[in-house]
């Protein structure tokens, strides 16, 4: 069975078209790449619009939702804020070692506020809104994906 994957950009430049998004086409590549079926990735603009794309994203059952954008600590940031409504289960440890590895390289990183969890049956990660942001989330995404999505799906612990 294929699993199914949700990008949710939250960018209001991007969203009205202010410049191009260049993280989302990162994260959809990545999931093709690793056997998720993805369609392109939703922009909106930072606020209730990413509330409302994570309710939708939610209510189509999907495997996984990974958002990019919105995890700072500006006036419009607001991804973290509107996905903690929905967690059921928060996985801060995932966070945790993603400002980690992100500090390493970029101080700034400690500053994210992103949160990853579940939310009924689905595994959501807010990733930051830059490119090296994304590629560091991606790699730990890549070591846990599995064992979480086996984890929802009612799988032992192997």
């Amino acid at each position: 069975m294929t699993r199914r994957a949700v990008t949710i950009v939250s960018s209001t430049r991007a969203a009205s078209g202010i410049y191009e998004d260049r993280t989302g086409p990162i994260i959809v590549a990545w999931l093709r790449e690793h056997g998720f079926a993805a369609d392109d990735a939703t922009v909106v603009p930072d606020g209730p619009a990413v509330t409302a794309a994570l309710e939708a994203a939610l209510a189509s059952r999907v495997d996984l939702v990974v958002t990019t954008g919105g995890t700072g600590v500006g006036p419009g940031d607001m991804t973290p804020d509107a996905t903690a409504k929905l967690l059921t289960a928060p996985l801060p440890g995932f966070q945790e070692e993603l400002r980690r590895r992100g500090a390493a390289s970029t101080p700034t990183a400690i500053l994210s506020r992103g949160l990853a969890g579940v939310a009924g049956h689905t595994f959501v990660v807010n990733l930051p809104g830059s490119p090296g942001g994304v590629r560091d989330g991606l790699g730990l995404l890549g070591e846990v994906v599995d064992h979480v999505l086996d984890q929802l799906a009612g799988g032992n612990h192997g």
